[in-house]
């Protein structure tokens, strides 16, 4: 009788450590499963200046967290920084140039940039406190351009596209600088001395009878290009602000993700929405 109590004892025991053997390696299993559902976002640290690229990256942030990716952005206020710390490492990419500045950057500094893809344009407009239209403008007016040489041609470009001067024929249009003007009819004046960071500064000061300004820096300033523009470059410009990565970076999951949040029908309503057309996103 005792020999067979402490047989069933035995298989009862048995039994029980064999179910809390099971029940720990559900609970390990299921351990498991919860350290795959709590795998990390993977951090994308991008540089760019305040308005409205910064802007439309807070708005990109949470589409892009569902997505796996934590958008860490760091704001610029000028356009030389930016690219020195993509090429240290300090950022991962950056969103505040155009393709030509790019392409300047890169023959004057020796960057191994690429142009991962394009997300919106801000056209460049003319202002000024003492005339209403450019017709106003009188003999010998001065205008004020940014120090940027990298924005010579497409300003002048404007100038030449408003009538009011003519460039020489043959040149590349992009890089056109002052010198290329051949066609004067007014006599004005061009001061290319300022920062652009500084141009709606001189335009409140009332510095020179009109000054070219870009719409980011305007944005971000208080002025409505819409608005306070006596005239404003078109929407087809070429001059398309692009995210910008080291080379090879381009073809990174992450890359891809953030040019296609970017480019989603959602922040392009967003941008439109946003800037009532003062900035307008690529299709």
């Amino acid at each position: 009788m005792k020999k067979f109590l402490a047989g069933v004892f035995l298989s009862v025991l048995v039994l029980a450590l064999a179910a809390c053997g099971a029940d720990k390696k559900e609970d390990a299993g299921s351990t498991t499963g919860d350290k795959a559902d709590d795998k990390e976002n993977t951090t994308v640290t991008i540089g760019a200046s305040n308005t409205p690229h910064a802007v439309i990256l807070e708005k990109a942030k949470p589409i892009l967290a569902e997505q796996g990716i934590d958008l860490k952005i760091e704001p610029y206020q000028d356009y030389v920084l930016p690219n020195q710390d993509l090429e240290s490492g300090d950022l991962d990419a950056n969103f505040f140039q155009h393709i030509p500045y790019l392409d300047l950057q890169i023959k004057d500094n020796g960057y191994d940039f690429v142009n991962a893809g394009g997300v919106h344009i801000e056209p460049i407009g003319i202002y000024s406190k003492k005339y209403k239209t450019l017709e106003d403008l009188p003999e010998g007016a001065t205008i004020l351009l940014s120090n940027s040489v990298s924005d010579h041609g497409r300003m002048l470009s404007l100038l030449e596209a408003k009538g009011l001067i003519k460039l020489k024929e043959g040149i590349d249009k992009t890089a056109a600088e002052i010198k290329d003007v051949a066609e004067n009819p007014k006599n004005f004046k061009f001061d290319a001395n300022t920062a652009p960071e500084m141009l709606v500064q001189m335009f409140e000061n009332e510095e020179g009878d009109a000054v070219l300004i870009n719409s980011n820096f305007a944005i971000d300033n208080g002025l409505n290009p819409m608005e306070d523009a006596i005239s404003l470059e078109d929407k087809e410009s070429p001059y398309v602000n692009i995210i910008t990565v080291r080379a090879g970076d381009e073809t990174k999951q992450e890359t891809k993700k953030l040019l296609e949040v970017l480019t989603s029908k959602e922040i392009q309503d967003f941008i439109l929405e946003e800037w009532k057309g003062a900035v307008v996103p690529v299709k």
